[in-house]
């Protein structure tokens, strides 16, 4: 007999495993249903969301990508009221700046095609010639430049770990039990997950299992015997670098190279994530400075002459859960396990996404279908099927 037994489980407290557990648990939620979250880390200390650079972006080429901006967008605007626990309203430093993605002669058309793509469900993004781009920004160089695209609302940045804890809280007080641990077994009886084992030897019974393990999502689906979940867990650092030159209405910019970044407080963060042969699986955090003198710094003080002079901060390493198949989120059910749930592989989109994807993954488990916003494609069937959904816009 297990030692007891939940509605829904899921495995992961990040902010994807606590906006499901909030959605779950808010008014209007089948009454007495039990809702746990196994989280292995409370502290957070090194998990994906606390290490993230908290970016909200609605300027993706999937339709369901930019549905699901545009949902943390407007829910963004009520959140202090939703996630507030008494009088206590989060505050989750959402900075309204936009994102502006550059492209050379060879990207313009694609920008030119996701634009197109962006505006007809909604977004608010203006495309702009390199001659607009330099009386916008005075401080960007563009001669080498075809053009911009530039969000004009609901883009920008967030504190990443200030909207984690406010699911968290919030969901707590809604009824949700969080239990530090991890999951060790996953027993699957006739088609179906039938309960868990966990570190402390606790065996708990399930209705529905979720896996929001973030990182490690490929070691919860071979628990269930489940070995073709494409979900890798890459390292990705993010420099802060401090500019003594102020850039005037800076968004969180890409140049066409990759390279990324943006202001935070009195520096900037910035990036790259390397190319697929220099890209391999890992768990560690270990910091590597190498890819800032080759790559970061060089693009950064060519784009921006500003930063020739910069001074290398503190920095750290965190890491993308990546779909390696098409870097797009895999969500829903498994094809033969029909009470397992995936919320994997968003390749490093995940906080922006996750008040949707709870939202949607609650619908699913509690009235068996999308009512919100359809995400089936995102379902785990299409790489049996081979209707992969490609991602193009991956920072």
């Amino acid at each position: 007999m297990p030692d007891d037994h939940f509605d829904v489980l899921i495995v992961g407290g990040g902010v994807m495993g606590s906006s499901t557990a909030f959605f779950l648990s808010v008014p209007g939620a089948p009454p007495g249903l039990r809702v746990a979250v196994v989280e292995r880390d409370p502290t957070y200390a090194h998990a994906s969301t606390a290490l993230s650079v908290g970016g909200l972006r609605q300027q993706f080429s999937t339709p369901e990508n930019i549905l699901l901006s545009r949902f943390t967008a407007e829910f963004l605007s009520s959140a202090p009221w939703e996630l507030a626990v008494g009088d206590d309203t989060p505050d989750l430093g959402f900075v309204e700046a936009g994102y502006l993605f550059l492209a050379s002669k060879a990207g313009l058309g694609a920008l030119t095609a996701n634009h197109a793509r962006q505006t007809s469900l909604g977004a608010e993004v203006a495309l702009l010639e390199p001659e607009q781009l330099k009386s916008r920004f005075p401080w960007l160089e563009v001669g080498d430049l075809a053009g911009g695209s530039l969000g004009l609302q609901g883009e920008g940045w967030l504190d990443p770990y200030s909207l984690l804890q406010a699911f968290k809280r919030k969901a707590v007080t809604q009824g949700v039990v969080y239990l530090q641990d991890s999951v060790t077994e996953i027993g699957v009886a006739s088609g179906r997950v039938s309960g868990v084992r966990t570190a402390s030897g606790s065996r708990l019974g399930v209705g529905a299992l979720v896996n929001a393990a973030g990182p490690r999502a490929r070691e919860v689906a071979l628990m269930a015997g489940i070995d073709d979940l494409p979900v890798s867990p890459r390292k990705r650092i993010v420099y802060r670098i401090h500019c003594r030159e102020p850039l005037p209405g800076a968004p969180l910019t890409i140049d066409p190279s990759g390279v990324y970044f943006r202001p935070e407080g009195s520096g900037f963060l910035c990036g790259v994530s390397p190319p697929e042969s220099q890209d391999p699986d890992t768990l560690d955090l270990e910091m590597e400075y190498g890819w800032f003198d080759e790559i970061v710094w060089p693009t950064l003080a060519h784009r921006v002459p500003a930063f020739q002079a910069v001074k290398l901060g503190s920095s750290w390493a965190g890491h993308y859960a990546v779909n390696t198949m098409d870097q797009n989120a895999i969500v829903g059910p498994h094809p033969r396990i029909e009470n397992l749930f995936f919320a994997n592989g968003f390749s490093g989109h995940g906080l922006q996404h996750a008040p949707g994807i709870g939202r949607a993954l609650s619908e699913l488990i509690l009235w068996g279908g999308f009512r919100s916003l359809d995400l089936s494609r995102f379902g785990f069937q299409r790489f049996a099927s081979g209707n992969l959904i490609k991602e193009v816009n991956v920072v």
